[in-house]
């Protein structure tokens, strides 16, 4: 039994590694050397292979496709659709949807499309290419093609494979020939994503492509009323960024009037905002809250030497640059050796025809004889070819008819054997400085291209909006001390109205209590606090507090300050040591405040009363014990505040007059 359990194991085993190296290698993750998924790269050599100048129907081209791509024309449609809106490789004519409102292509029977001018020049060349037969051996596809591009930083790709998964973000045509050119010069370059929606990213954590960006729609405060977003973040739809904001809108954290989809060529959302809402507070609140503001995890893995691996832009770039050496440098070898057999077939013919040597054919009886003086009155001018003859030489020169010799041009042979001569130098040229003529080549493609491709995204730094600098004060807090209930849902009476404020969903709310206990909380619907709470009110980072407590086992009054204490969100702290008689006397925020503590009479003391100025006293941390307020018993704390800013205000006002 346990034999029969260990091969069943073993034989999953294998099967879940062979589906697992499928979906990886022929699905989900794109190659290095073209920038492809499997899919795409047979969707552009059928689009190769049927290309004549003209559209075709994309329910041709998915037809087509399918004697290469064995996963149906559903998955070819999608693809093909995808790839043609990256705009770069494919041209389109018909409706292939909308990439800002997210609305889908047409059907593949009305749609056409061909290989744009740019795949055309860069993506094939049957020479470089290594084909292998097709799943059903019924025809041939590439393994990879010869891209002379980055098409992998070009387009981006995404997918989701075993156990792994990549997301590769589109670069700019421009910079990445310009990077290209700045590795071959040996300069220094930075590249970072570039999107057809547009919008502004920040890239300081991008790391090379295996980071994340942040990226911002773009919005216009058309007037004090109204927001006008014109460009989208790169992943969302107007439709998804719309849905965003009004989910936010019915949750209370932003508040608009209406919101309308103007979208047709380019991007034109309008937001409509109330009374007492303003558009530029509600512009960071849509950055906090929506979707206008997103963050993307980048994740550079792909296929290289038939591994998956993890990879960076840099890498990409200098292998993508060493790649196009290679192949220009095996393209001017291979048109080298044709230039040079073209050569030699002309020289050949020119010489059998200019020096008459067919005459010395006319009275051979048999074909051998005939080769064998061709070869020998060949002898004098061997030195004046290429490289040595051979018989299929032979046999190509006893197939010129005797119209066409009769007909030759001296002079036009000549020239057209000068021209050849000078298109081996120039090859022989390039070959000298291969790097010179890939720079040459890349400036090419962009002098030709370049402007066709200017960057779209602004890339810029912001700083993030803080959620709950920005949210509404949407919720109202209550305390009711009979019941000892604090939340959302109670209303307070009179007497509590100090208890009960506006506050949002994130603010983080301090609760002191009399025994000198405290916690920070975020806004509930109904808490039980007791009847002790002497203190509730939204915590800041600047807040300052006065505390006069009583600390009940010296049975001494205390005067303290400090600031906006640290915390963990609903754990218990204490001003004071816990004691049954301890509590606090007084408690109020901000500065210039005051206080007036009576003291229990005695004997020969000129005065029961202490004047506390909180402002006298230094701000500590909350757990400090404070400075005596008197050695003597306090009996009573009252505010002075008031009374005191009052007489100071009298005060000012009575200036001496001068004379």
């Amino acid at each position: 039994m346990n034999e029969q359990m260990g091969k069943l194991h073993r034989l999953f085993d294998s099967n879940f590694l062979e589906y697992t190296s499928y979906v990886i290698k022929e699905r989900a993750i794109p190659a290095i050397e073209d920038g492809l998924k499997p899919v795409q790269r047979r969707i552009l050599q059928t689009l190769h292979n049927m290309d004549d100048g003209r559209f075709h129907k994309v329910a041709n081209v998915s037809g087509d496709t399918t004697k290469l791509h064995p996963h149906g024309e559903a998955s070819i449609y999608a693809a093909l659709v995808n790839l043609a809106n990256k705009g770069y490789l494919i041209e389109r004519q018909g409706n292939f949807g909308n990439i800002f409102t997210g609305d889908q292509a047409a059907a593949a029977r009305y749609i056409e499309c061909r290989l744009s001018p740019l795949a055309r020049e860069v993506m094939f060349n049957k020479d470089l290419t290594t084909f292998v037969e097709s799943y059903d051996g019924r025809a041939q596809e590439p393994v990879t093609l010869p891209a002379k591009i980055p098409v992998l930083l070009l387009q981006g790709a995404e997918g989701i494979a075993v156990g792994m998964a990549t997301r590769i973000l589109p670069h700019n045509f421009q910079e990445l020939l310009t990077a290209q050119i700045a590795i071959l010069k040996g300069e220094e370059f930075a590249l970072y994503p570039d999107f057809i929606q547009r919008g502004q990213i920040d890239v300081n954590d991008y790391r090379n492509g295996n980071g994340k960006i942040r990226c911002r729609a773009k919005m216009v405060e058309t007037d004090e009323k109204t927001i006008t977003i014109t460009e989208i973040p790169f992943g969302t739809t107007t439709t998804s960024l719309i849905e965003s904001i009004e989910k936010s809108a019915r949750s209370g954290k932003i508040k608009i009037a209406s919101i309308n989809d103007f979208t047709a060529e380019s991007v034109e959302i309008e937001i409509k905002l109330p009374r007492t809402i303003y558009a530029k507070e509600t512009i960071r609140a849509l950055y906090a809250f929506t979707d206008c503001e997103i963050t993307i995890n980048t994740n550079l893995t792909l296929i290289r030497e038939n591994m998956p691996a993890i990879s960076s832009v840099d890498e990409v770039v200098r292998f993508n640059t060493e790649k196009l050496v290679n192949d220009l440098t095996r393209e001017l070898e291979i048109e080298l050796e044709r230039l040079l057999a073209k050569l030699h077939a002309r020289l050949l013919e020119q010489i059998f025809i200019e020096q008459r040597l067919y005459k010395e054919i006319e009275e051979q009886t048999s074909y051998s004889d005939v080769v064998a003086t061709v070869e020998r009155s060949l002898q004098p001018f061997l030195e004046e070819l290429e490289r040595p003859v051979m018989k299929e030489d032979i046999e190509r020169l006893l197939e010129i008819r005797i119209k066409r010799i009769s007909r030759y041009d001296i002079d036009r042979q000549a020239r057209e054997i000068s021209t050849i001569r000078k298109d081996i130098d120039a090859v022989r040229k390039n070959l000298a400085d291969v790097v010179g003529y890939t720079i040459d080549y890349l400036q090419t493609l962009l002098d030709t291209y370049g402007s066709s491709f200017e960057r779209q995204t602004e890339i810029t730094s912001f700083s993030e909006v803080v959620a709950s600098a920005v949210a509404l004060s949407n919720l109202i807090v209550g305390y009711d001390h009979d019941s000892g209930f604090f939340g959302t849902t109670i209303k307070g009476s009179d007497t509590d109205a100090s208890f009960s404020f506006a506050c949002s969903e994130y603010d983080r709310i301090l609760l002191i209590f009399a025994d000198g206990s405290f916690k920070v909380i975020t806004a509930p619907e109904k808490l039980f606090v007791g009847s002790d709470l002497c203190y509730a009110g939204i915590l800041k980072e600047d807040d300052i507090f006065n505390v006069i407590y009583r600390d009940g086992e010296e049975n001494i009054t205390y005067v303290k300050r400090f600031g906006a204490p640290k915390f963990i969100l609903d754990k218990e702290y204490h001003l004071f040591p816990s004691h049954e008689r301890s509590r606090i006397l007084l408690i109020s925020t901000g500065v210039n405040k005051h206080a007036r503590a009576s003291l229990v009479p005695a004997r020969r003391a000129k005065s029961n009363i202490v004047e506390i100025a909180f402002d006298d006293h230094l701000i500590k941390n909350s757990g400090a014990k404070g400075k005596r307020v008197s050695s003597r018993v306090v009996r009573r704390v009252i505010d002075t505040t008031e009374r005191v800013l009052k007489e100071q205000g009298s005060t000012e006002k009575k200036e001496p007059v001068q004379e």
